[in-house]
């Protein structure tokens, strides 16, 4: 795997088989792109630890051949490790507006927003890095601008979900529908690469609009706090 052939790979930085840390690579024909940079946050198994990032040296070793970073949406998972990896890597990100709105922000906080090549793609938008071309889709999720992503390439192609969930009445965006999805199944799709918490709970997660009343309440008893 020191360099991907004739071939598609699919390789998890962080992320697989856990929440948080969201890192994946995908290999063809000599080059790499990589599929968010998110960290995850301390918990009683790392005393002391607040936040944990992941561990690139596989790709930090291989950076000549890395193309690119695609981010699917601005959750820490998938993008809080932007700021402390990033720069080392030396590849262009690429985001939707508003995700790139709050890469950037920590790239100033950091100081070095100058050293990251940060580029938008509009919503439902596309990206060539050849050999693999991106294609954005909206889907619903707890944050705007979430977006998935039909990634073609020579050996077959791969829908990367990102975060997301069912929701009839999202309060910001437009999802994509259930004809538009099946439209992508369509096509024919080599992989699902699905990253949904509490995926394998069998009951309704609910709509994000159902917080909104309860979140004024409490907003509005706090006078002069919020």
């Amino acid at each position: 795997m020191t360099k991907p052939g004739n071939e598609l790979l699919f390789l998890a930085l962080g992320g697989s088989d856990e929440i948080g840390m969201n890192v994946n690579l995908y290999g063809c024909q000599g080059k790499w792109v990589m599929v968010d940079l998110g960290l995850t946050f301390g918990s009683a198994d790392y005393p002391g630890t607040e936040l944990v990032l992941p561990d690139l040296e596989f790709i930090e070793d291989r950076a000549d051949d890395l193309l690119g970073i695609v981010l699917t949406h601005g959750h820490e998972d998938h993008i809080g490790a932007v700021p402390y990896l990033a720069a080392d890597l030396g590849v262009p990100l690429y985001a939707t507006p508003f995700t790139a709105q709050l890469i950037r922000g920590k790239l100033e906080e950091q100081g070095i927003a100058d050293e990251v090549d940060l580029r938008i793609i509009p919503m439902e938008g596309e990206l060539d890095l050849a050999p693999f071309h991106f294609r954005f889709m909206p889907l619903a999720h707890s944050i705007p601008e979430m977006s998935a992503l039909v990634i073609d390439t020579p050996y077959g192609k791969i829908f990367h979900t990102g975060d997301w969930k069912l929701d009839e009445q999202p309060v910001i965006g437009k999802p994509s529908t259930a004809a538009q999805l099946k439209a992508v199944g369509d096509e024919g799709i080599l992989a699902l690469v699905c990253d949904s918490t509490n995926a394998f709970n069998n009951e309704d997660s609910g709509s994000e609009g159902s917080v909104k009343a309860d979140l004024l309440k409490a907003v509005n008893a706090a006078r002069g706090r919020v």
